[in-house]
């Protein structure tokens, strides 16, 4: 039986939950939203994820602090913090980075092979599985 890999998507945007749903179904992946920092906590402690898509700014915590908490949770899971706030070269993203405390930085807007050459990576690095 083939299990396929479950990826969450954090946004406080539920247009922009959408459209990243909508890349990861069309190619063939589950996922599941949270449009809060509680909601996604209380889907991590529920479900296995692959990795997880994270906005930096949400209304209950910063995305950077949920990181934290969720690694607490699962020090294994892919975090990808998407952001139009942070750039890739800002220095709290470059600390996260090198810290391991996301995996990877995609700024919005995106583009869909961007998030999808992010999964394929994933899910081709040796031990980046919870």
């Amino acid at each position: 039986m083939i299990i396929k890999p479950l990826f969450l998507i954090v946004d406080d945007e539920p247009e922009m939950c959408w459209v990243l749903e909508q890349v990861l179904r069309k190619s063939g992946y589950d996922c599941l939203r949270a449009l809060s920092g509680q909601e996604a906590l209380s889907l991590v402690e529920t479900n296995e994820f692959r990795m997880i898509f994270l906005d930096a700014k949400l209304p209950d915590v910063e995305g950077l602090e949920l990181a934290r908490r969720i690694r607490n949770l699962h020090p294994g899971i892919d975090i990808v913090m998407v952001s139009g706030y942070f750039y890739r070269d800002d220095e709290t993203i470059e600390k996260a980075l090198s810290s391991g405390l996301i995996r990877t930085f995609i700024g919005k807007p995106f583009d869909h092979k961007e998030i999808l050459a992010t999964i394929r990576i994933g899910l081709a690095i040796p031990g980046s599985t919870q």
